[in-house]
């Protein structure tokens, strides 16, 4: 790829540019441009295996714009705390909550180093509202919340988003701590909003995928049954119509996409 395509490299930048990262290999699939030749050979051969990951990334990100649009109108949420940001694309978690409530707030979360590079474009804001970035690390929830509580307030609903993040926490009992860590931390009224690959739902072409990519590319991930996903979300009340494939999930009056194999949900904290 040419150089005015390819991400900028600050000095002490901690970017591993000859290793495919997620962030980069899904800003790809999501045909940005954010992303090194590297992130292209692997996303492309994953591509090859599992043809329908393109159609995976981007049913993700159109079930953020729906949940969000969801929790900041019908719901009423006011702040989101969006923990696995990625690169920024069209339709961020701040620009669809604002659009529907101007003095929203929101807290972007992400520890890589692409991300934050470009965390510039992501803080941008109604002047009714604020939106903030956070350098930390998805295993510690804790930090998170700590360093999110400059900008949220969390004696009141906060979101919290989790799309596609679970899935880098290979072992599942540190995945389920970390979700009950930042449910104990937002009050009654709150939300959880995820979304997770699974090989249930037609995904079965995936694992030879997920393989490829644990050999060769970085974080490591793993795929769960809808039971594992669902766990996750034990104590807290489902939205309708569940958990769903992501593409399925409150599509009315929109055009219905494929069935992708990865789930969606979205939960309240009773």
């Amino acid at each position: 790829m040419s150089d005015d395509s390819a991400p900028q490299q600050q000095p002490g930048d901690r970017i591993a540019a000859h290793i495919a990262h997620n962030a980069r290999v899904w800003n790809y699939w999501l045909g940005g441009k954010d992303h090194y030749e590297v992130d292209e050979q692997v996303g492309s051969m994953i591509t090859s295996m599992y043809p329908s990951i393109g159609e995976v990334a981007r049913a993700d990100r159109a079930f953020l714009g729906r949940a969000v649009g969801f929790l900041a109108g019908e719901a009423g949420i006011r702040q989101f705390l969006d923990i696995g940001t990625g690169l920024p694309t069209a339709e961020n978690t701040h620009e669809v909550a604002q659009r529907v409530a101007p003095d929203a707030r929101i807290v972007y979360v992400d520890n890589d180093p692409i991300v934050l590079t470009h965390a510039r474009a992501l803080l941008t804001s109604s002047a009714e509202g604020a939106t903030q970035y956070v350098d930390a690390d998805a295993h510690d929830p804790d930090a998170i919340v700590a360093a999110a509580s400059g900008t949220l307030d969390f004696e009141r609903p906060v979101a919290v988003m989790l799309l596609g993040i679970l899935n880098f926490v290979v072992d599942t009992e540190k995945a389920t701590s970390i979700v009950r860590r930042l449910v104990d931390a937002i009050p009654s009224g709150s939300y959880v909003v995820l979304t997770h690959p699974t090989l249930e739902l037609g995904g079965e072409g995936n694992e030879a995928a997920m393989k490829f990519w644990n050999e060769n590319a970085t974080p490591p991930i793993t795929a769960r049954t809808g039971a594992e996903v669902s766990a996750f979300l034990d104590g807290l009340e489902l939205v309708a119509p569940g958990l769903v494939s992501c593409a399925r999930w409150r599509t009315e009056g929109t055009e219905e996409g494929p069935l992708v194999a990865q789930f969606g949900a979205v939960a309240r904290k009773p």
